[in-house]
C-alpha cells in the first residue's frame, strides 16, 4: 500500500467549523471531525510515517477570513500538504449579518489565497473541497441559491489550482438516497459524527490510500 505522503510530510487543514469542528484554541489537536478522522486511519495505517497532521481552521470564517489568516496560520507551517473547506460564510454572512458576498468577491479571495499558496511553496499539493448544504434546515433552503453558483466558482478554481477536488456536496447529497438529512447534519451545515467519517473515508479514498 503506497503511504502517498512522504516521512516528516506536513499536513495542513484549513477553513471553517465544519474543519474546525472543536479544535482548541491553541490549535495542538485536531478536533472531533474528519481531520482528526483522516489522521487516525492513516497513522493506524502507517504508525512510522513521521507525518504530521495539523487543524488551522476557524470558526465563521469566510473566504475574506481565511485569506486575512494566511500569514499566521499557513505561513509559518510550511506545510507539503493543503486541505480547504470553505465558502458556506459567505453564504451565510447574506441571510444572518445581511452583507451578500458576491461570486466575483468569493472568487478573488480564494484565488489569492491559492496564487500566495503556489508562491510560497511550489511544490505543495493542493486539495480543494465544495462547501455542504444539505436540507436539514427549511430555514437555510434559501441559501442554495446563493450557494450553488459559488460552488461553481469552487469548481473552477480547484481546476486551475488544486491537485485535487472533492465534491462534498455531491457525495453527501448521495448520502440521503438512504439516510434522512437529519441524520447527517442537524442544521444543514454542521456535519454529524457518521459524516464526518464519510467525508474522511472519501479524502483517503481520492488520494488512493483506501480502495474498498
Amino acid at each position: 500500500m503506497n503511504p502517498f505522503f512522504q516521512k516528516g510530510e506536513k499536513i495542513l487543514f484549513v477553513g471553517d467549523s465544519v474543519t474546525q469542528c472543536g479544535r482548541s484554541d491553541d490549535g495542538t489537536d485536531l478536533g472531533q471531525g474528519y481531520p482528526q478522522k483522516i489522521a487516525q486511519i492513516y497513522d493506524a495505517l502507517f504508525p512510522e510515517s513521521g507525518v504530521t497532521f495539523l487543524n488551522r481552521a476557524y470558526y465563521g470564517d469566510s473566504t475574506q477570513q481565511m485569506l486575512s489568516r494566511y500569514q499566521e496560520a499557513v505561513k509559518p507551517e510550511c506545510p507539503d500538504f493543503i486541505s480547504i473547506m470553505i465558502g458556506i460564510n459567505d453564504t451565510w454572512q447574506r441571510f444572518y449579518s445581511g452583507v451578500a458576498v458576491s461570486c466575483e468577491e468569493m472568487q478573488k479571495n480564494l484565488r489569492e489565497y491559492l496564487c500566495r499558496l503556489r508562491s510560497d511553496f511550489p511544490l505543495i499539493k493542493i486539495m480543494i473541497l465544495e462547501p455542504v448544504l444539505l436540507p436539514s434546515d427549511p430555514k437555510k433552503r434559501c441559501f442554495r441559491e446563493d450557494l450553488d453558483p459559488k460552488i461553481e466558482v469552487i469548481r473552477d478554481l480547484a481546476a486551475q489550482y488544486a491537485d485535487f477536488f472533492l465534491p462534498a456536496d455531491g457525495l453527501l447529497h448521495a448520502q440521503m438516497l438512504h439516510t434522512p438529512a437529519k441524520e447527517l447534519s442537524a442544521d444543514g451545515v454542521h456535519l454529524l459524527a457518521k459524516e464526518h467519517a464519510e467525508l474522511a473515508y472519501s479524502w483517503l479514498k481520492h488520494l488512493q490510500l483506501i480502495y474498498f
